[in-house]
């Protein structure tokens, strides 16, 4: 069973130096704006319980150094459901952040929307969405932190909508709460570690330590940077390959570093976002914020394998954050290409791909790209920036796989080396053609 935190509880694991804001002062009727019998008696008595005289609390804090607008819901009061004295506080919050130009994090707990306030409490969801959107378009990160529980709108807006979602361990969160959801549903279904393997949520983070994991998302999120990222050294063998065949056969070799390797040469330290939030996730394909040299870079980083629809749109995800927060972005490119099973068809696996595309070609922050191995077809151009694309030597990048260029030639196998050849597939022949520089290569072994 999670640990149901006060909204004072839950600021005290993120900071020791709480500032609250000044709230806005407006007077509604007696028992709110639908004349609710006894409402106004069921505030008093929330108040009482909690010390809180609505159910949300806001104000400034420092997050191991780096300081943030902080938005803490009381879930003792009313259920943390939103209201318009709410949302008239959240409205005010997020506005002060970007006056002040600060990250914003919603320390979430609420059980939606307060039925006692009707469609008046409702359209707060539509007033909190904006605020968060003009905090997006002013390139400030939104961190959540979901606790026990984040259901309805709460989720839909400032939870789920958040750049980055972190949860505390066995917290109910999902749109349904328990009380309305059907009588036979899975409960599992509606935990954090459920919305993790269904990429809701990008980590499940213990409360003690809470703290630390927030304050590093906070600080590799404020620092933008419009300086590209250098390119990585590549890890492998220096001299290059002589074949078309021997490029194949280094690239596939299961000796040859992978991007884990990369990485963690690369960055001094990392974290990572998981999921597309379209209920997918793809342990092929790595993403997330590092630090490098003191700056920050972006990273999104295929393992070798053929990458899912949902791998393609979590980078997607990671490029577009990127960008909006000038943050520039490392790729790594390495698949033998996109999956494509049928699963993958009904999965989308077209529009992922069209997707990250569309977000590299039209990302204003600089992305560079390292081919570390396979560069199977479009599967692999997807993630490789136009212009800023370097090859290792046990890497090669073609059109198609020389065994299956074979096989549409009608070519016996035999002559796979040879159609290799052909392609032109090499680092050195991709080299010459102008579409890749060569990385760390010793020219003259």
């Amino acid at each position: 069973m999670a640990e149901r935190l006060t909204a004072r509880a839950a600021l005290a694991l993120v900071t020791d130096d709480f500032t609250e804001l000044p709230y806005p002062e407006r007077e509604y009727g007696p028992d709110g704006p639908l004349g609710w019998e006894g409402y106004d008696a069921s505030r008093a008595r929330a108040a009482g319980r909690t010390g809180e005289p609505e159910s949300v609390v806001c104000g400034t804090g420092s997050v191991q150094g780096t300081r943030a607008v902080l938005v803490s819901f009381e879930f003792g009061f009313l259920g943390g459901s939103l209201g318009r004295r709410t949302g008239d506080r959240l409205e005010a919050a997020y506005r002060y952040a970007r006056e002040q130009r600060l990250p914003v994090v919603p320390l979430v707990a609420t059980g939606g929307s307060r039925m006692q306030e009707g469609m008046v409490a409702l359209v707060q969801l539509q007033r909190v969405a904006r605020e968060s959107a003009l905090t997006r378009e002013a390139g400030l990160p939104q961190i959540a932190v979901v606790r026990d529980p984040t259901t309805g709108g709460g989720w839909a807006t400032l939870g789920a909508g958040a750049d980055v979602v972190l949860a505390l361990p066995g917290a109910q969160v999902g749109f349904a709460g328990s009380r309305v959801r059907p009588a036979d549903a899975d409960p599992a279904a509606y935990t954090a570690e459920a919305q993790l393997a269904s990429g809701a949520v990008d980590a499940v983070v213990p409360s003690g330590e809470l703290r630390a994991v927030l304050g590093r998302w906070l600080r590799l999120l404020t620092r933008p940077s419009r300086e590209p990222a250098p390119v990585p050294e590549p890890l492998g063998v220096r001299d290059l390959p002589v074949s078309g065949r021997e490029a194949v056969a280094r690239a596939r070799s299961p000796h040859r570093p992978r991007a884990e390797a990369y990485l963690d040469a690369y960055f001094t330290g990392r974290v990572a976002i998981g999921g597309d939030r379209c209920g997918g996730t793809d342990a092929g394909m790595l993403c997330g914020f590092g630090e490098r040299d003191g700056r920050t870079v972006a990273y999104a980083a295929q393992t070798g394998t053929a990458t899912r629809p949902a791998g393609y749109r979590t980078a997607a995800r990671l490029v577009r954050l990127a960008d909006r927060l000038g943050i520039p972005v490392l790729t790594l490119v390495d698949t033998p290409g996109a999956a494509n099973d049928a699963e993958a068809e009904r999965q989308g696996v077209g529009p992922a791909l069209a997707d990250l595309f569309g977000a590299v070609a039209s990302a204003r922050t600089p992305v560079t790209t390292l081919v570390i191995g396979e560069g199977g077809s479009g599967g692999a151009l997807a993630l490789a920036a136009p212009g800023r694309t370097w090859a290792t030597p046990d890497s090669y990048f073609s059109v198609i796989a020389p065994e299956l260029a074979a096989a549409i030639l009608k070519r016996p196998a035999e002559e796979t080396g040879r159609t290799a050849d052909q392609l032109r597939l090499r680092p050195q022949d991709l080299a010459e053609l102008g579409l890749v520089r060569l990385a760390g290569i010793d020219t003259n072994g």
